[in-house]
């Protein structure tokens, strides 16, 4: 995604989105992923061999059901440059997806249910074996964040400082109420499926590169993981690039939102590696306390109670969204970000989140599949169209 981070320029964020893949009629999953590669590729042609230290422009790749879609987002330094990259990859995906019948949209759960099916290749395949009925449900749909960091010890020393903001990210994503056809009781039950995984969620304090790679190296020789590539944590180092990956985001159907949490991501890394230069320590919260603010965050969105990121005790959302933009206002101002981050977030707190305008939309129409076909057009609106 991004590489390398000059002391002048703001680091470079990558985004990965994951889009359901939906029955332009039925509005139910429908399993095309390959068709709309293909189509894809007719539309843009294959993608170009970067350079050694440059990375691929954005384009679509499969996921892990042939029901959903992927893009992999151009590495950015500027917002505007990650929402022209995510527009770009949505509208491909959907004018792609159109040409076979079917839409892209940026949900976190499939409204309605449907059998699914595993993608294509062993890996897959394998993974269905060995999780049983956990990869047979598995249809969520995440946006995960990459920001640029230094190396390893500088990306560890953020992953141990950022750890206890992740549930408010969670939060303001939170765009996954329904699912098989029923509302979950959760703002984000994306988050409640993704734990069934037994490599997924918070981790401890590492305090060094050395331990961060010793705690994976054992999660894999442990036999439970197939390889790496399972490590699910709320965040991570990327395995690919030269980056802090946070993975807790449902996908957003407004892209202004997407954008936005790109923004505090990005926020927080640059906050989180200043105070580690500083010889700031990490904030002492235990990694079942964040298991309780992730379920927290999950279970109410901004609605209700979040926990506090620093004493993990029970406050209003909105306010612990005001420290979160507290913790993290240097670092947005710095990188020209403040604005347009607030301006999402206070649309967030003003129209809701994206699962509370499911929950209206269904209320309304009484139809999930109407929600589902409002999802669809509002996923590819241009950037700003509504705030």
């Amino acid at each position: 995604m991004g590489f390398g981070n000059g002391s002048a320029a703001p680091r470079s964020i990558g985004i990965e989105e994951e889009l359901l893949l939906v029955d332009a009629r039925s509005w139910r999953p429908t399993a095309v992923v390959e068709w709309v590669l293909d189509a894809s590729a007719r539309m843009t042609g294959p993608i170009p061999l970067p350079a050694a230290d440059a990375p691929p422009p954005t384009h679509l790749t499969r996921e892990a059901k042939q029901e959903q879609v992927e893009i992999v987002s151009s590495p950015s330094t500027t917002l505007e440059g990650v929402a022209g990259a995510l527009a770009t990859g949505r509208s491909l995906a959907d004018r792609a997806a159109q040409s076979v019948g079917a839409r892209a949209v940026a949900l976190g759960t499939s409204l309605l249910p449907a059998a699914t099916h595993v993608a294509r290749g062993d890996r897959y395949a394998e993974m269905e074996q060995r999780f049983g009925l956990t990869m047979r449900e598995q249809l969520t749909c995440g946006l995960h964040v990459h920001v640029a960091v230094a190396d390893d010890e500088e990306g560890v020393a953020v992953l141990d400082r950022i750890r206890s903001w992740l549930p408010v990210l969670l939060a303001l994503s939170s765009n996954s109420p329904i699912w098989k056809g029923r509302d979950s009781g959760y703002a984000s039950y994306r988050h409640q499926a993704m734990g069934r995984w037994p490599s997924s969620g918070p981790t401890e304090i590492f305090g060094s590169a050395a331990a961060y790679h010793r705690a994976i190296d054992d999660m894999v020789a442990s036999d439970v993981l197939l390889d790496r590539g399972m490590v699910y944590l709320d965040a991570r180092l990327s395995e690919r690039y030269p980056t802090v990956e946070i993975r807790v985001a449902d996908a957003c159907t407004e892209l202004e939102h997407a954008v936005a949490i790109a923004g505090l991501a990005r926020a927080l890394v640059q906050t989180a590696a200043d105070e580690w230069r500083r010889g700031s320590p990490p904030a002492p919260v235990s990694t079942t306390q964040l298991r309780l603010a992730m379920w927290t965050a999950s279970r109410f969105g901004t609605g209700g109670n979040l926990l506090d990121p620093r004493l993990a005790m029970p406050i209003p959302a909105g306010s612990a969204i005001e420290m979160l933009l507290a913790h993290v206002g240097d670092a947005l101002n710095a990188a020209g970000d403040l604005d347009r981050v607030s301006r999402a977030v206070d649309d967030i707190l003003r129209a809701g989140t994206g699962a509370d305008r499911q929950r209206l939309t269904l209320q309304r129409t009484e139809r999930a599949a109407a929600v589902v076909a409002d999802a669809a057009e509002r996923t590819n609106r241009p950037a700003g169209a509504r705030i």
